[in-house]
């Protein structure tokens, strides 16, 4: 038995036995609810999106290297699309009914549709990395700096399941969408600290400035391109003082 095989047996029998798993631990009785309400946030959620995703990754890379990987990922995505086959015939008669693909795919055309949905799978690589920075990096800070802790149940959560309706096609997709903002809005909130801690200076560029006001609540008060670097201590003087280093516009500086 090859490298390739070998990887692509493994990763196989990881996929299916967690998807069996998570079919029918909910009917396990209060265990069983309890199970998989942990599973669905942090750190739970970690576990299995680990298991889910880059842990295959990382026994196809051992084994195979690169093409040891693409058997990893090209084995995952069959079982997704074996899962959502088995899943949309069970369910058959809400396939027939209202759906997110469906519409969509009248909309714009069914290859469009899943050429743009399918390219957006490159980003998972640096969706995991942004959440490996949040789990490993962003500590430091808090311990380093006194930057805010956060709760990251509250942010890397999966709940669309719960949703009436969503089968197959959709639910899986809908997952995905649910971990990624997650996983992005947490990241954003951690970066407004870091920025207004360290770079509190507005840009050049008044368009770019507009684009990220959103992202970055304090960017008004950051030191406008005409100051200088004594406005920039004054400003950090200011906001810092008290010890309080979360960004400017923090829930904690209001208390």
């Amino acid at each position: 038995m090859n490298a390739l095989t070998i990887v692509a047996l493994v990763t196989f029998s990881l996929e299916i036995t967690l998807i069996l798993c998570l079919t029918f631990v909910p009917n396990l009785g209060l265990f069983g609810k309890n199970l998989i309400e942990a599973i669905t946030k942090a750190p739970g959620l970690d576990l299995l999106v680990s298991l889910m995703l880059w842990i295959p990754w990382l026994i196809g890379a051992l084994w195979g290297g690169i093409w040891g990987i693409m058997t990893a990922v090209a084995v995952q995505i069959a079982t997704m699309q074996l899962w959502i086959f088995v899943h949309e015939l069970v369910h058959r008669n809400v396939v027939r009914g209202p759906r997110i693909v469906s519409f969509l795919n009248q909309q714009i055309g069914w290859w469009r549709n899943h050429i743009a949905l399918w390219s957006t799978i490159i980003v998972v690589p640096a969706f995991c990395l942004i959440r490996l920075a949040q789990v490993t990096v962003y500590p430091i800070l808090i311990w380093a700096l006194g930057f805010p802790n956060y709760k990251h149940s509250d942010w890397i959560n999966v709940s669309r399941h719960k949703f009436q309706g969503l089968v197959g096609h959709d639910l899986i997709w809908c997952l995905y969408c649910d971990w990624m903002t997650g996983v992005y809005a947490l990241g954003a909130e951690m970066l407004r600290n870091v920025e207004s801690f360290w770079c509190p200076i507005r840009f050049y560029s008044d368009k770019k400035c507009e684009n990220c006001q959103r992202e970055f609540p304090d960017l008004n008060d950051w030191v406008a391109v005409n100051g200088d670097m004594q406005d920039v201590e004054q400003l950090l003087q200011n906001k810092y003082s008290d010890r309080v280093r979360s960004w400017f516009g923090h829930p904690d500086r209001k208390q």
